[in-house]
């Protein structure tokens, strides 16, 4: 192939994808969106999705959020050890909580989701200053096609794309074939 012919092959994938690109990300949100309202109305997670014929080539799925246990006032959080805790304390030129203690700390939290931590040598529960639990990941959705690595639903849709059976708002008609330079 000439260099003429693979740098408008190549300019014309770049618009097409960046086209398809901005299209993509807005219909994203819409489905988001959409989801999120279908599971408060009627508590549904997920969608199959068909290709034009009825055939199923994905489904989309509803992915759940997460949240950790995150410091947000280190000075409380340090008093609270200092006075329930003080061997894992470390006094330098500065006091801190020991790494570890605050790493396993904030992992039980976590896993707990609450600012409520159970002392696993007393059984004593405390409210553990200093520290809240939030969203570190907003809940999303994903798309997964049908077939083995999705191969089989995403072949179903270029094809339909392809021939013109299968339309996307905002994305332009596929290219059909750039001509062969001679030289």
């Amino acid at each position: 192939m000439s260099l003429k012919n693979a740098a408008a092959e190549e300019a014309f994938l770049k618009a097409l994808l960046d086209s398809v690109d901005q299209a993509y990300k807005d219909k994203r949100a819409e489905v988001q969106r959409l989801l999120e309202e279908a599971v408060k109305a009627n508590g549904q997670r997920n969608v199959v999705v068909e290709a034009p014929g009825g055939e199923q080539v994905a489904t989309v799925n509803l992915k759940p959020g997460s949240a950790e246990a995150v410091v947000h006032d280190a000075d409380a959080l340090l008093a609270w050890v200092l006075a329930q805790f003080p061997a894992e304390v470390e006094r330098k030129f500065v006091t801190l909580v020991r790494p570890a203690f605050l790493k396993k700390l904030l992992a039980e939290l976590t896993a707990a989701n609450s600012t409520e931590w159970a002392d696993p040598n007393t059984g004593v529960i405390h409210r553990v200053p200093g520290v809240s639990v939030e969203a570190n990941r907003k809940r999303t959705h994903e798309v997964r096609f049908v077939g083995p690595k999705g191969i089989v639903g995403r072949d179903r849709i270029a094809a339909a794309w392809r021939s013109g059976e299968l339309a996307l708002p905002g994305v332009t008609a596929p290219v059909k074939e750039v001509g062969r330079d001679a030289r």
